[in-house]
């Protein structure tokens, strides 16, 4: 009995090694690739460990500082439409859940319905809209449109957090005194903290990773994200393909760097639900 138990827990931790093998490889793929020669690029064999000799390809792509003005404007446009996401996101989830008013129904199905849309649908009529309120080629109009499509998620997925909260945790509450926001900044926001956690590393991805409106927003290079700049740096000037991966890895690690360490509070916030449980 031991022994089958021992070969259990023992299986999974290699399916567990194999999933995060698969999740890594890219990542290690590009740092290898970065790290190659020409001559071991297009050879006859295939390289798999990374040839610390050739770090300088890092430094030489950040020595263009056309590398650290893309990544400051993807940071900043995400960091903006994160924040931006759940300050707007927490209220109107708990407005949904936890309110009754006319138009409720309508509303929830509007967010669904929003989400049915692709960007390449909305671009046209959000260009009228930001080119009336001079909103283009900035990074505070880059950050609402983001914002406008990243809310409905948050939304909804901070609406179902709050269903799980008991009402006769509000009720309590407000026995003792408490107005509607007081119940909800200081009852409910810390048992959903692994869901705002969540939300906001899906308002981050998807700002980080927006394209399509900040190619067509934003018309100054000195303004454009990563995610454009890395686009247009592959063909300029007959760009080498380690110089590509080192950019691309650099334009990846800052949001990999973001979703561990919100994952940590994702952790923390399930650990502290199941005590106060």
């Amino acid at each position: 009995m031991m022994r089958r138990l021992h070969l259990g827990v023992t299986a999974r931790m290699l399916a567990v090694l194999v999933v995060l093998g698969l999740a890594i490889f890219p990542v290690y793929w590009m740092f290898v690739t970065a790290l190659t020669s020409d001559q071991d690029l297009f050879g006859p064999s295939i390289n798999l460990l990374p040839d610390f000799s050739r770090l300088n390809v890092f430094s030489e792509a950040l020595a263009d500082g056309q590398v650290v003005g893309w990544l400051t404007n993807s940071l900043v446009v995400a960091a903006g439409t994160t924040v931006l996401s759940i300050a707007l996101g927490v209220p109107l989830g708990y407005a949904l859940s936890r309110f009754g008013f006319r138009g409720k129904a309508t509303v929830g199905l509007a967010l669904l319905f929003t989400q049915m849309l692709p960007e390449a649908l909305l671009v046209v009529p959000l260009f009228a809209v930001f080119r009336r309120f001079d909103l283009l080629n900035s990074l505070h109009g880059l950050i609402l449109a983001d914002t406008a499509f990243a809310l409905p998620v948050v939304a909804l997925i901070l609406k179902g957090a709050i269903d799980g909260v008991p009402r006769d945790l509000d009720e309590a509450a407000r026995v003792d005194g408490s107005n509607p926001p007081t119940v909800l900044f200081r009852i409910i926001l810390p048992l959903i903290a692994p869901a705002i956690a969540a939300a906001a590393v899906i308002a981050f991805f998807s700002a980080w990773n927006e394209y399509v409106f900040a190619v067509t927003f934003v018309f100054d290079k000195s303004l454009q994200p990563a995610s454009v700049g890395v686009a247009g740096f592959i063909g300029e000037q007959d760009t080498s393909i380690q110089s590509i991966m080192a950019v691309g890895l650099l334009f990846t690690l800052p949001a990999v760097a973001f979703y561990l360490f919100a994952q940590r509070y994702v952790v923390s916030g399930m650990t502290a639900g199941a005590v106060k449980g």
